[in-house]
């Protein structure tokens, strides 16, 4: 789930950051201007050129254009600022494009509306959980020709960017991924005297480190898994990957709900252990996404679990936590030996299939205008000696557009090495880091439905793992599976 990345607000590099994800991961402050906003347009220079009546007809550059960009929300006042700086920069490499802002973020129930009333920008921000919903309304254009023709394709983190490619056809641009992680507040272990465990850890780990931390007395939980929205449900599933289960599959042409299994059990009864056994999980448990990450960030929970550069933001720059004392892990293994898989989700940039061909072309040129250019490696420079004029720290992605052991993923290294004010992860992490992709039908619902399931187990002892998982996957068959036919 995107709001989950960093939320994604999220503060991108280079041309992740530049682009701009408009989520609710992160929040930075700098002048930036509202959205809806047209900008300055230099299409008249454009037509003025005298160059342009020798240009061929078919040069895209020589026409004028008009694209509605996604452009991140008033509380983003730096993220805004940096996506002005872009829109200044491409204009100055297309006079022709004339550029308006619009704040709109993706939300599954308003882009139905949107479409239909051909309000919807030439491109906008979605989630991995989305592609095939989107591809079957017909509400993203296939861009397979424009990326058949980006030079630096190959260059891509394919880990990311296969979520948006189906049946072989492209229909979105990686911005930036995540595969969920968990944050330890290490200070608060050594308070308490509780040993950091080892990197390869294991849930028995997690629910010894949790339990020694925890504190009810003093409001001191030792972790904050959500229990409040869709995030219930996401924070959970990590656990059902863990213990080997699916959420659901493909069988003779139908979606089969396949979460009420052994392994879904597994993981359900260990969410058991860490409410009722350990007493470990805070005492108002009905807490969304802002909620476990505020609580991590003032000292109040010991551990969150999300995509972990928006939860380090928050407690780097507003919590004041210092980065020693700010640990990335993988999800723990629910036995040793076991893979530490967290969910895999990202935020994406997709195009109208209501826009003209110039359109889209051109919208394609500005999501990918600072991707592996030395421009984008120089704005990510200045961004970097901007935060530490300020006194904040840069908080990078785990996962990136672009592949780590590329060129420009070198090259960004070489960045980021510059400044003492970039967190730095473990490298032994990405060793055991192991991504699972969200499934690809009704994720939101099936979600949702989940989050019943983990309210009703916080809420009351003694609850039937088997008998709540077997209800709920009759809900999502019924309601949501059964209305799918996979060609």
């Amino acid at each position: 789930m995107r709001k989950f990345s960093s939320v994604l607000a999220c503060l991108l590099v280079t041309g992740s950051l530049l682009s701009a994800c408009g989520g609710n991961n992160n929040n930075n402050n700098a002048q930036g201007t509202n959205g809806g906003e047209t900008s300055p347009s230099a299409a008249d220079t454009a037509a003025d050129n005298g160059s342009a009546t020798n240009a061929p007809a078919d040069d895209i550059t020589q026409r004028k254009v008009t694209i509605k960009i996604h452009y991140p929300t008033p509380d983003l006042t730096e993220v805004r600022a940096q996506e002005d700086d872009k829109i200044k920069r491409f204009q100055a490499e297309y006079p022709n494009v004339e550029i308006v802002k619009d704040d709109w973020q993706y939300n599954v129930s308003e882009i139905g509306v949107k479409m239909a009333a051909n309000e919807a920008p030439t491109f906008f921000n979605t989630y991995a959980t989305e592609a095939k919903f989107l591809v079957e309304k017909g509400w993203v254009a296939d861009i397979t020709d424009l990326w058949s023709n980006y030079e630096y394709k190959d260059q891509i983190n394919p880990v990311l960017q296969n979520q948006f490619i189906i049946d072989g056809k492209v229909f979105g641009i990686t911005q930036k991924g995540y595969v969920t992680t968990t944050m330890i507040n290490k200070k608060m272990l050594d308070d308490k005297g509780v040993a950091v465990p080892a990197m390869d850890w294991t849930w028995d780990d997690m629910l010894n480190t949790a339990k020694g931390v925890a504190d009810a007395k003093k409001g001191i939980s030792g972790i904050a898994p959500m229990g409040k929205g869709n995030e219930a449900g996401w924070n959970w599933t990590n656990f059902l990957f863990e213990a080997g289960g699916e959420i659901q599959k493909i069988d003779g042409g139908k979606v089969v709900a396949t979460f009420n299994s052994d392994a879904g059990v597994k993981a359900l009864d260990f969410y058991k252990k860490l409410r009722w056994e350990a007493n470990a999980i805070p005492q108002d448990w009905a807490l969304g996404w802002g909620d476990a990450v505020g609580a991590f960030q003032q000292g109040r929970t010991a551990m969150v679990m999300a995509g972990s550069d928006g939860v380090i933001e928050q407690a780097l720059n507003q919590g004041g936590l210092k980065p020693e004392d700010v640990l990335t892990y993988p999800m723990p293994a629910a036995e040793k030996g076991g893979k530490h898989t967290g969910v895999l989700g990202g935020d994406y940039l997709v195009i109208n299939p209501n826009a003209t061909k110039d359109e889209q072309e051109m919208a394609f040129r500005y999501i990918t205008f600072d991707y592996f250019s030395d421009k984008g490696l120089e704005a990510l420079d200045a961004i970097l000696q901007q935060r530490k004029a300020d006194g904040k720290y840069f908080i990078p992605p785990l996962l990136d557009y672009y592949a780590a052991d590329s060129d420009f993923g070198n090259k960004t290294k070489a960045v980021y090495d510059k400044y003492d004010i970039v967190y730095q992860y473990n490298p032994d992490i990405m060793d055991l880091l192991d991504g699972k992709p969200e499934a690809q039908y009704n994720t939101q619902d099936y979600y949702a439905t989940l989050s019943n399931v983990i309210q009703e187990l916080f809420s009351k002892d003694g609850t039937d793992s088997k008998a709540q998982l077997d209800a709920a996957a009759k809900t999502v068959q019924e309601k949501f599976f059964d209305t799918i036919t996979v060609e």
